[in-house]
This record gives structure tokens, sequence and C-alpha cells, in this order.
């Protein structure tokens, strides 16, 4: 679903979605620092990033969407550019790991938003290519 679409109303409806995809549009490539991973080349084109929140699902979304935050989490320092736009949301009973192994795509970050991860995924961010 498209971030201006009736999300919230959709996961309050869904009280069993504990995990999230932002599908992420990047308009020209960047060089980003990501916090204590380094800096890291970032190619112009999409990335699908899954996260989970176990409470506060919506407030989490809502962060995400936000220009205005604190940089705490890996995602942020991405979303936090004005090259980087949320296009596409979806949402998922299932954990975390499970929904990201399910999904193609490149890791470019390895560790990226996977810091506490136990099941071996490498990344949370995967590179799905060129938007054209």
């Amino acid at each position: 679903m498209q971030p201006e679409e009736n999300w919230e109303s959709f996961v309050l409806a869904n009280p069993g979605f504990i995990t999230y995809q932002l599908q992420i549009d990047l308009k020209k490539p960047l060089n980003i620092r990501i916090g204590r991973l380094g800096r890291f080349d970032f190619p112009a084109g999409r990335y699908i990033y899954t996260g989970s929140a176990k409470r506060n699902l919506v407030a989490r979304i809502r962060r995400h969407l936000s220009k205005k935050k604190t940089i705490r989490w890996h995602i942020d320092y991405l979303l936090d550019k004005k090259d980087a736009q949320v296009t596409e949301l979806q949402f998922f009973d299932q954990p975390e790991c499970r929904v990201n192994q399910h999904y193609a795509g490149e890791v470019l970050i390895p560790g990226f938003g996977a810091s506490d991860c136990k099941n071996q995924c490498g990344s949370h961010l995967r590179y799905l290519g060129d938007i054209n």
C-alpha cells in the first residue's frame, strides 16, 4: 500500500501484524555514514527494508515516514536523505527474519538493520536494482 493511503487504519484493524517492509526509492546515488557500521555507497534504485515492532507498529511506521526525527536506527540514516522516499508499505504477521529471507535482492551493507538478528539474514536492507 502507498504511504498516502490509510495504512494506519489498516494496521489497527489487523492487530496481528508485527513485521513491516518499506519499499524505498533512492533517486540518486549517495555515500552515507551509517552509524558505527561506517560509510557506504548506495546506488540509485529500489531498496526493501524489513523491520518489526511487537508494540506500537503504527508509531514505528509514522517515525520512519517522518523527515523530522532523531537518528537512532540504521534505516534512519538512509530515510533522512531527501533523495530517499518510501513508496510502498507492506505488513505481515510473520517474524521479521522469515519475511526478510523470503525476498531476493542484493545485500550491499552487511548487518544493516540486523544488529540483533540471530537468523543469519546478513542484512535487513536489500537492493532490488534500478527503478527504470
